[in-house]
Order: structure tokens, then C-alpha cells, then sequence
């Protein structure tokens, strides 16, 4: 359960999924989050079949995707968010296009963020997505 700003009660840790094909992405990614005391990266993959296996498994508060990962972030947002209704998807791209925002949306993304923005952004925006009932 998360309070208002996003945050879980003392003790209990926000759990996350990183997809991104990218190793160096997925490691900066998860030191980045790992380093928040609340939040707690459970798995990594590499492609939309990893991250959909993976969901399942770990069954993560929020799974952040790429969006041009191999399989297709939108592919593996749709089939998370339905077999996995407790996770919340965000799209994570170095992309910006309408296109490609519009196509993540479809999918049940909540919140769609560019590569390259300040780590303090990033947090929030996992806290955030995290929050969205």
C-alpha cells in the first residue's frame, strides 16, 4: 500500500521491474532506485518476454519498459497489466514521439519519461505511478 505522495508505509518497500535491453540502462537504473531506502528493483530483463516472465513471477508494484526493447514495451505493458493487475507499467524511451507516447498509452502506460531526465525526477515518477489506483 502507498500514501498519497507515493511512498510506502515504514518497513515496507515499493517493489520494481526494470526492462530494458540495454545492460548499462538496467544497471544505473536499478543503483538509482536500489539507493532509495523504500524502493526495492526485484528483477531485470531484457526483452518484453523476460519482463512479461518475470512480472508474473515477482509480481511488482511497478515494471518501468522500454519502449523499443526487443518484443515491444507496448507488447509486454498489455500483457502485464492484464495478467499482473497489481502491477502499474511506465514507459522509460530515449524516444519522444507522439507516436510512440500514443502507442504506450494504448497499452496502460501511466506515465511515459525520457531518458536523460535527473535521477530525482525518475524516483518520483516510479512513487507516482506507483500511487495511481
Amino acid at each position: 500500500m502507498t500514501g498519497r505522495d507515493g511512498r510506502t508505509p515504514a518497513g515496507a518497500r515499493l517493489t520494481v521491474l526494470i526492462g530494458d535491453d540495454e545492460p548499462m540502462i538496467r544497471d544505473v537504473l536499478s543503483e538509482v532506485l536500489q539507493a532509495e531506502p523504500d524502493l526495492s528493483v526485484v528483477a531485470l530483463a531484457q526483452d518484453a518476454e523476460e519482463a512479461i516472465a518475470l512480472a508474473e513471477r515477482h509480481t511488482p508494484r511497478v515494471a518501468i519498459l522500454d519502449v523499443r526493447m526487443p518484443g515491444g514495451g507496448a507488447h509486454a505493458a498489455r500483457v502485464i497489466r492484464d495478467r499482473c493487475p497489481g502491477t502499474r507499467v511506465m514507459a522509460f524511451s530515449a524516444y519522444g514521439d507522439s507516436g510512440a507516447v500514443e502507442e504506450m498509452r494504448r497499452a496502460g502506460v501511466t506515465e511515459y519519461l525520457l531518458k536523460g531526465l535527473p535521477n530525482i525526477d525518475i524516483v518520483a515518477a516510479v512513487r507516482r505511478v506507483a500511487a495511481d489506483r
